[in-house]
């Protein structure tokens, strides 16, 4: 696909991976997938810290720091999470989760039918308690 077609941000994207070629290695290795490497790259941009081991002159494994790998994952991970919350818009977060409502009832609605299918002179399956198992009020 020719690059002048493509969405300035997928090009700017297609350029930090050029200058970053290790992230195309994990995304090979099957260690990240491209939708997950470009939402954060669209949502922390390209100078978060985030990137830092895939940058040119850095070790691909993490120095020694006084705290153990495991706790600094952490804060890595509550700091990521805020830093993307602060970027959330509230009407989309309630509509992903009417979403994943709908799909929640899906997979029930299909759980239940299984079972009557497997036991038929068992007992009924109960019937939902709600159209969505998930009920938030709209503020």
């Amino acid at each position: 696909m020719d690059d002048s077609k493509l969405h300035p941000s997928v090009r700017e994207f297609k350029q930090f991976l050029k200058d970053n070629p290790k992230i195309v290695r994990d995304v090979r290795l099957g260690k990240k997938t491209w939708q997950d490497l470009y939402e954060d790259w669209s949502l922390l941009g390209e100078n978060d810290e985030r990137w830092t081991e895939y940058r040119d002159g850095k070790s691909e494994e993490p120095e020694a720091k006084e705290e153990t790998p495991q706790k600094g994952e952490k804060i890595e991970l509550i700091s990521q999470l805020f830093s993307q919350l602060k970027n959330m818009d509230p009407e989309q977060i309630q509509k992903q989760i009417a979403n994943i409502s709908q799909a929640l009832g899906a997979i029930q609605g299909v759980i239940s039918q299984f079972q009557s299918s497997s036991g038929k002179n068992e007992q009924p399956p109960s019937p939902p308690a709600s159209k969505h198992p998930f009920s938030f009020r709209q503020d």
